[in-house]
Order: structure tokens, then sequence, then C-alpha cells
């Protein structure tokens, strides 16, 4: 459970305040009580109530004013409600680095060949998107069910200079809020008072759309992996992360295709420098693999994702077929301060009449 309005609790305060005159007044009756000579006879006189006779209703009182209370803070539930429309943006890792053939054919063929496998076994209602990223991101393809065109999307991936995770990371967030109105496009500076950041969603709540990032490096330009992945948070956006690369990294006896075609060639994304991908150039400096799987594992942590290492492209096949896509399920929060208020209500009415049968007026 959550509170919309989480200040509101600072009213609790007023209960010990009560209690402690409750107290007070207790004791204010025992020192003003009259003498008697005979304290008999004035217990006779009395009714016999017990003590939950006397205080109960009052302590019914205090706790229907905390369940208002509470009311008042808009308690939220998440909810978690099966969907059937799901859009999944790939964000796949273009730098030079994947034209490496220490996976055969290469780095990026064998990642077009798991892409293409994985959209072919989705459900119909579910949309795709391709994101491409190397020293900036670019949305190849935006979400659609139509399989051809996402093949096609596919196919035509050409390498880059540089690593921009997190640059991949929220062209991903904006093709997803494209379709869907609940999700709230990237801002690219959350410090500037002109692009205002959207409200976070409640704590556990999850949109139905997820990312899957795919990279072998590490991030070396554009804005923080660590950054753009609380923006997915803020939106509820899962990230789903993929450390792709062998344990050595590329061979020497093996050199970037230079040809034409997917692995080489042109160049959009920046330049033409061979060692200029994934920025760990041959031996991935201080990440194992040349991969910084630390960073990959927070970013699916705490967006509610998961980290998986594949080495080969079988077992990146594995890891596409083992992606919780068929679970995926949307959050919506459910406000219930409705029922605290009739708590709150429930318990005052129960101590007026409980007052007035115990304690009727003269």
């Amino acid at each position: 459970m959550d509170l919309l309005w989480p200040r509101s609790l600072l009213l609790l305060g007023i209960t010990p305040v009560l209690v402690a005159l409750y107290l007070w007044a207790l004791h204010r009756r025992r020192r003003f009580a009259v003498r008697y000579s005979s304290l008999a006879l004035v217990r006779e006189a009395l009714p016999h109530h017990s003590k939950l006779r006397r205080h109960l209703p009052f302590a019914l009182f205090v706790l229907a004013l905390a369940c208002l209370v509470v009311a008042l803070g808009r308690p939220v539930q998440i909810v978690s409600v099966p969907t059937d429309q799901t859009t999944i943006i790939l964000a796949m890792d273009v730098s030079f680095s994947m034209r490496w053939t220490d996976i055969q054919p290469s780095r990026l063929g064998a990642a077009e060949a798991a892409a293409i496998s994985f959209i072919q076994r989705q459900k119909f209602s579910t949309q795709i998107g391709i994101v491409a990223f190397s020293g900036f991101a670019e949305l190849i393809q935006p979400p659609t069910r139509d399989q051809e065109a996402l093949q096609i999307a596919i196919d035509s991936l050409t390498t880059g200079r540089r690593t921009a995770i997190g640059s991949g990371i929220l062209k991903a967030l904006d093709a997803i809020a494209e379709v869907d109105p609940f999700v709230a496009p990237s801002v690219s500076d959350t410090t500037s008072p002109d692009q205002p950041t959207p409200v976070p969603v409640p704590k556990g709540a999850y949109a139905p759309d997820i990312i899957v990032l795919l990279t072998d490096g590490v991030s070396n330009t554009g804005p923080l992996p660590l950054d753009a992945a609380q923006q997915a948070l803020d939106r509820g956006v899962r990230i789903y992360t993929i450390g792709f690369g062998t344990e050595n990294g590329p061979t020497f006896g093996g050199q970037p295709n230079q040809g034409g075609g997917p692995l080489g060639g042109n160049d959009p994304f920046g330049g033409n420098n061979p060692l200029g991908g994934g920025g760990q150039g041959f031996g991935g400096g201080r990440f194992r693999r040349g991969i910084d799987e630390a960073t990959l594992k927070q970013i699916a942590e705490m967006t509610g994702g998961a980290y998986y290492s594949a080495s080969s492209a079988g077992e990146l096949q594995n890891v596409f077929q083992n992606l919780p896509t068929y679970l995926i399920t949307k959050h919506e929060t459910m406000e219930i301060s409705v029922l605290f208020a009739a708590m709150g209500a429930l318990c005052a009415a129960l101590a007026i009449v409980l007052s007035l049968i115990w304690h009727p007026l003269p």
C-alpha cells in the first residue's frame, strides 16, 4: 500500500495528544473526588463498570480518528491485471565491437538471428519496436505487429562508433510513449524547469511495456545509463538487460567484417574506427568480457526487470526464449480511501452507541 498524500499522516500526531488529555482528565477526576467516611458505601452506590466499558468507547474514537487521517492520505493499492496490449522495444547495441567474429557468424549476426526468432514467437497482439544505438540512438522501427517489417529493420542494422546505453534507453521510452498515453516521454534534462519531470508512478506499479536491451560493451557517451534507468523506473517501464560476449573478447585472428551489408560498410552512427565500439577495445579494460555487468544488473534490478548473460549464439537464443514476455501484466493503481473512511465511520458510530449504552446521560 502507498499514499498519494503521505504528509497527511502528520495529523496522526493528534492521537497521542488526545490520549494524554484523556489520562489527564481521569487523574484530575480522582484528585477532586469527594472523600467519604466509608468507602464501602460509595462502592455500593456506584454502578459496577469494568475497565473495558470505561475505556473502550474512547479507544474506538481514537481508532476512528486514525482511520480518517489515513483516508485523508489517499492510500492506494497496486493491482496486477493481465493484458493483451503489450509493447516490447528491442534496444540493440550496434557499436563496432558487434562486428567481431568471436561468436559466429558475428556478434551482430547472432543477435539479429536471436531477435528475429524472438519476434516470430510473440503473440499477434504484441507490438514490437526496434531501437539501435552506438554513439547515439535511433528508432529503426516504431512498434508494430508486422513481423516482416520488423525482420527487414533488423536485417538493415549497421554499426557505428562508441556505445550510448543511456541514449538507447531514453529512445526506447520515447517509442513506448508514442503508443501508450500513460507513459510520459523521456526528459533530456531533468534539472531544467522548462522540462518538468512527470510524477513517478507508485512503487511497484508497472506499465504493460518492457525494454529488452542487448549490449556487448560499456557505455562511454551520452546520458548515464542509471539516470536513464531512473526515468524508466519513474514511468513503470521494466528493462531486461542482456550482456553478450565471450570471456576473452574478440580474438586477434578474427577481424571485423569490412564488407558491405549489415556488418560493415556504411556507418550512419558516427564513423568507421574498428576499435571504437563498445569502449572496450581489445582487452575489455577492467570489465569482465568487456561488459559493464554491474551497471546492467543495477538497471534491471531498479526497474523490476532481470539481467541475462550470453557468451554464444545458442545461449543468446535461450535468453530470448526465457524472457518473461508471456507474463507481462499491467499494474493499475486503485485508491482505497473509501475503505479507511468506512472503517473510521464504523468505529466512531460504535463508540457513540457503546458510550450511550454503558454511560447513559442523566
